[in-house]
């Protein structure tokens, strides 16, 4: 038998819950469901679900609060599922450790998708010595980085900002993020730095504009798309 994974939802509105339980349990997952942010907390805690969907509107707490409980204690992926659609929400979300986010109105093809992208990241993995994404191979022993099998010299931090993006690959990385791991906590700020090195970066790695290997997250960060290949 498969292994069925376990999907809390997290929402107040039983149409919204209602429809996901319906459309996902449809795409072979198995759902639980908390109308609570309360509730919400004690099923994340009891049921050990391998993916919480969670709203930020909940009527007893923030959703925000709920993530920043939920990650006190587990890395189980989070995404937010919510109407406030504002750059100020989703980075906070983001930077509360939320490992996505989609706004209401959605689409389930793109829920799905983003279930997807989580749950491949969430499965124990060897480490590997190498990594592939469409055009582009890294061999980490030997810190080589090629393009179509064409050797590429990269910077000792423009290799820092691709070894984070390898690490959270599909996964969105907010500016403050980017700039805490590759230059430290002082430079959250600086965001204008952060835009010319991805302009180097993208310069380097990437070979054609109609698939980009680093996808813009307007006004919240980057994402490295996950390629054919």
């Amino acid at each position: 038998m498969t292994h069925q994974p376990v999907i809390l939802i997290i929402d107040d509105e039983a149409q919204i819950r209602r429809f996901l339980r319906v459309s996902l349990e449809a795409t072979g997952y198995k759902i639980i469901e908390a109308a609570t942010g309360e509730d919400g907390l004690v099923q994340a805690a009891t049921a050990r679900p391998n993916i919480v969907v969670l709203d930020l509107g909940l009527p007893d707490m923030s959703g925000l609060e709920v993530l920043k409980q939920i990650r006190g204690w587990s890395a189980v992926p989070v995404i937010v599922l919510s109407v406030q659609d504002s750059e100020h929400d989703k980075i906070a979300a983001l930077d509360a450790g939320a490992d996505d986010y989609v706004t209401k109105p959605f689409s389930m093809g793109e829920l799905t998708a983003r279930l997807r992208v989580v749950e491949r990241h969430a499965l124990p993995v060897p480490e590997l010595p190498e990594f592939r994404n469409g055009h582009l191979w890294v061999d980490f022993v030997h810190r080589i980085v090629k393009v179509n099998d064409q050797p590429v010299k990269l910077t000792a931090t423009e290799y820092s900002m691709l070894l984070l993006f390898i690490k959270h690959a599909g996964k969105v990385l907010t500016h403050r993020q980017i700039l805490k791991e590759v230059w430290g906590p002082h430079m959250i700020e600086q965001t204008q730095y952060l835009r010319v090195y991805m302009a180097q970066l993208r310069k380097k790695l990437e070979v054609d504009p109609a698939q980009p290997l680093f996808l813009t997250e307007s006004g919240v960060g980057y994402r490295m798309a996950l390629l054919e290949g």
